[in-house]
């Protein structure tokens, strides 16, 4: 019975990466792509933003 206590924990993980992986492909494109491409876009907007502001902190 050692060797079912030593297989459960790998199968379980396994069975959870799986669901995420799953969980991950089907919630690409849709109708939600458009609005997670628009929070991409401003996010990246505003790092942009920042790196070309003079600093103003002495430095």
């Amino acid at each position: 019975m050692d060797y079912v206590s030593a297989l459960v924990p790998p199968v379980v993980m396994a069975a959870f990466f799986i669901g995420l992986v799953v969980t991950i492909v089907k919630s690409q494109g849709g109708p939600n792509k458009a609005k997670e491409d628009a929070a991409v876009d401003s996010a990246i907007s505003r790092a942009e933003a920042l790196q070309r502001a003079p600093r103003t902190d002495g430095v």
